[in-house]
């Protein structure tokens, strides 16, 4: 099983861009499908994006569409989300979260996923 730690979260004016990143531990990486996940305060944790473990295949909520973009190293054990154009509603903390899976499947809902980074918070001001 994989841990996770988020990092590159912090604030930004609205139209700036962060890249945050999550840094896997353990050797099967690449065996994990990886997503970000998002909670803003008094609001349920919300899909943002997601990719499957060979990196072929991603999805995305409507809402970063265009915007965000998720990859990952397996080579480095690391998963990243580019966040550009960010808008005020950006706001949140944001999360990595990895499912082990043995095909290039990409779930998308909070419960396919068994392991959960800390979280990182991005503010992003108007």
């Amino acid at each position: 099983q994989v841990q996770l730690v988020e990092s590159g979260g912090g604030l930004v004016q609205a139209g700036g861009s962060l890249r945050l990143s999550c840094e896997a531990s353990g050797r099967t990486f690449s065996s994990y499908a990886l997503a970000w996940f998002r909670q803003a305060p008094g609001k349920e944790r919300e899909f943002v994006a997601a990719i499957s473990r060979s990196g072929d295949y991603t999805h995305y909520t409507d809402s970063v569409k265009g915007r965000f973009t998720i990859s990952r190293d397996n080579a480095k054990n690391t998963g990243y989300l580019q966040m550009n154009s960010l808008k005020p509603e950006d706001t949140a903390v944001y999360h990595c979260a990895a499912a082990y899976r043995n095909s290039n499947y990409v779930p998308t809902t909070v419960a396919q996923y068994g392991t959960w980074g800390q979280g990182t918070q991005v503010t992003v001001s108007s």
